[in-house]
């Protein structure tokens, strides 16, 4: 109910406000018309009575805009009616204490307490200029009990609206929190599938490039073993295509019937990509050190992309055919290092050196799950990537003993 009449008084004020008005001069003339002696029986309103609740009822047209005028206004009033020896009570004063509540409701509760207790004592004041006959006690607790009633369950209302406005505003950022996070997420997400699209087409084409070049060389020199590395290249393409989709099925929308069911890779599939390596003309030795533990999805799938992809340097950069990958197990981090011995005369590859932004995305890989990558030429030759990742991504960092330095 008292929703609804607060719904009413925002969307037609005017007319709200004409209606309280109209109530509260209603409320003054038939307070006037009860004998304080004698409250059973009715008479003639006071036309004194009538016209100041006129004025006041009035002047609550002020409200919205002037709380602590209108407060001044129906103070005077009762004031005058004081003055001139009519009992006040909570029916004769209906204006003025309709007054204290809207000013209570307006303003802060300072204002709303200053206001009241004035009013209070003004026209306590002017009340005992007169000498009426009723008992001093009961009329003194009853006019500051009024008086300060309705200035009290203005403040309440306030609090309870201004309560109920922070809850709401509270839950629309909570929300708005909710939705940024949830679209946050998103990015990062399509991010790390861009990265994942990149390691994928840049190691098969890579695979699938040395391969087409032994193909044409064989053509020419050796045409009998032409189809077998043919074979080859059509198994990387395929294998190609077959992990695109794989990677873009994520972005299908909710709803679409083709989704991804395969497994992410990681360290359990390591030998068939080195036999895809091997195919292409790099031998890959593969040595393992310590008890195999399982990691987390996450970094089991770090694992197999950062060696993926520097095998697939190796493969453009090293001008070597073999490499050398080492994994060494310890309680609680997994150490991997992928070496090359380069080319007799040729230069080894620095991060610098290195077109694209290979080794910039291995490292942010490996930070992502809580792992640390080092990269570098070796001094004998060769390029060196040793790799520190956490069986968990929530470990810390590994010590400078879990990490050997090549």
């Amino acid at each position: 109910m008292i929703s609804d009449w607060r719904n009413t008084s925002r969307r037609h004020p005017r007319a709200a406000d004409g209606a309280l008005a109209l109530a509260t001069f209603a409320i003054g003339v038939f307070g006037s018309a009860v004998p304080p002696e004698n409250p059973g029986h009715l008479r003639v309103p006071d036309t004194l009575v009538v016209v100041i609740s006129a004025v006041g009822a009035a002047a609550l047209f002020l409200h919205r805009a002037h709380p602590r005028l209108t407060t001044g206004i129906t103070t005077t009033c009762a004031l005058v009616l004081a003055l001139t020896g009519i009992q006040l009570d909570p029916l004769i004063q209906a204006p003025c204490l309709v007054s204290l509540f809207l000013l209570a409701l307006r303003t802060d509760r300072r204002t709303a307490r200053i206001g009241a207790v004035a009013t209070a004592a003004t026209l306590l004041a002017a009340s005992l200029v007169h000498d009426p006959v009723f008992p001093w006690g009961a009329f003194i607790i009853g006019l500051i009990s009024w008086t300060l009633l309705p200035g009290a369950v203005g403040d309440a209302v306030r609090s309870n609206t201004e309560y109920l406005a922070a809850a709401e505003a509270r839950a629309e950022l909570a929300e708005r929190t909710r939705e940024e996070e949830a679209l946050r997420r998103v990015s990062e997400e399509r991010l790390r599938m861009a990265r994942e699209l990149h390691d994928v087409v840049a190691h098969h084409i890579a695979l699938a490039a040395t391969q087409a070049h032994t193909a044409t060389y064989l053509m020419r020199h050796h045409p009998e073993r032409a189809p077998e590395m043919m074979e080859h290249l059509c198994d990387s393409t395929d294998e190609a295509l077959r992990e695109l989709r794989a990677t873009v099925r994520l972005l299908r929308q909710r709803g679409d019937t083709d989704s991804p069911r395969d497994p992410a890779p990681g360290l359990a599939q390591l030998p068939d990509l080195l036999r895809s390596f091997e195919r292409a003309g790099l031998s890959v030795e593969a040595t393992t050190e310590g008890e195999r533990k399982p990691l987390s999805p996450g970094v089991d799938l770090t694992a197999y992309r950062i060696i993926q992809e520097a095998l697939t340097n190796v493969t453009k950069h090293a001008g070597t055919a073999g490499a050398r990958v080492h994994l060494a197990y310890t309680r609680s981090w997994v150490t991997i290092t992928v070496v090359d011995d380069g080319h007799p005369g040729v230069p080894a590859s620095r991060p610098g050196q290195v077109s694209g932004y290979g080794l910039i995305g291995m490292r942010e890989r490996a930070q992502s799950v809580g792992g640390r990558l080092q990269a570098g030429p070796r001094e004998e030759g060769g390029f060196t990537v040793t790799l520190g990742l956490p069986m968990h991504s929530t470990a810390q960092h590994p010590s400078s003993e879990e990490v050997p330095q090549q």
